[in-house]
């Protein structure tokens, strides 16, 4: 075989049919769209509409939840990608492992609400990590290869996250403090 010989499969690649091209087509004048109407016309979607009548999807009752607003977003981390990246040299195994270290050597591009390890490929180097997350397989791999995992607590990055501050009063016009001391010196006298 040679390469003037390929050629794609029978049937994957199909012509774009050219529409408005005479009746000889078979898609010529209308273009297979048929005669006047709504549905002739351009920019119109009526998927779901039913005349007026209340649709069937605004019927039924609203039902679920979905967390992905506040859900952790974590960049995922392999043993292969961890293990490549050592063998590159772009990590020493001496050195302690971090999140920041990942980072700067571009084994991983982002870091989100933090790193979780996950156990698919093989660990042979010993290496201690210090990540956010890890997958009990991982850290079992990890520590078979002779190195630890500690796990770090997560960033809320996220300002929806943050933990609210206590004892912040409402933002007012007055002072309530100057009212205060205006109620005891009308007292006193």
């Amino acid at each position: 075989m040679k390469l003037n010989d390929l050629k794609p499969r029978e049937g994957s690649k199909t012509a774009k049919t050219r529409v408005g091209r005479g009746i000889g087509s078979g898609k010529g004048k209308t273009c297979g769209a048929g005669h006047k109407g709504q549905k002739a016309r351009t920019g119109v979607a009526i998927k779901g509409f039913e005349g007026g009548q209340m649709p069937l999807y605004q019927r039924l009752p609203k039902i679920g939840f979905r967390n992905t607003a506040f859900a952790t977003k974590l960049t995922e981390l392999t043993l292969k990608n961890l293990q490549s990246a050592i063998d590159a040299k772009k990590l020493d195994p001496k050195k302690p492992i971090d999140e920041d270290t990942l980072l700067k050597a571009g084994v991983v591009t982002r870091r989100r609400d933090g790193i979780k390890l996950l156990a698919k490929g093989e660990l042979t180097a010993k290496v201690d990590l210090k990540l956010t997350k890890a997958s009990k397989s991982a850290i079992e791999a990890v520590e078979k290869a002779g190195g630890k995992v500690e796990l770090a607590p997560e960033k809320p990055e996220n300002p929806k996250k943050l933990p609210r501050k206590e004892g912040k009063a409402k933002k007012s016009g007055r002072k309530p403090a100057k009212k205060a001391e205006k109620k005891k010196a009308k007292g006193s006298e």
